[in-house]
């Protein structure tokens, strides 16, 4: 049975929460939905270039917690890439 789910610490609010493909034209284009504490562990680890265990401790969370995340989104987002779908920002367990 799992565990109780740790509510995520997120450093950062997004600013911008969609991003669109520049030539979707006038059909609505799929959407790769990622979580607040999603981009925060992709922030974290590429942007900021901190390493895991770092992430993890700004985070409040585990390692592997960590690491599962990083994957989820970096997923999401190469999806996205490749097939030309919306990124929306959204949702999640995290608190500022």
């Amino acid at each position: 049975m799992p565990g109780r789910r740790r509510c995520r610490r997120v450093g950062f609010q997004p600013s911008f929460t969609s991003f669109r493909p520049a030539e979707a034209g006038k059909k609505e284009p799929e959407e790769a939905i990622l979580s607040i504490d999603e981009f925060e562990a992709v922030r974290l680890k590429d942007l900021e270039g901190l390493d895991q265990i770092e992430c993890a401790e700004k985070m409040d969370i585990s390692q592997p917690t960590f690491h599962r995340l990083v994957i989820s989104a970096r997923k999401k987002i190469a999806d996205a890439l490749t097939h030309g779908k919306t990124i929306k920002i959204e949702g999640g367990h995290y608190r500022l």
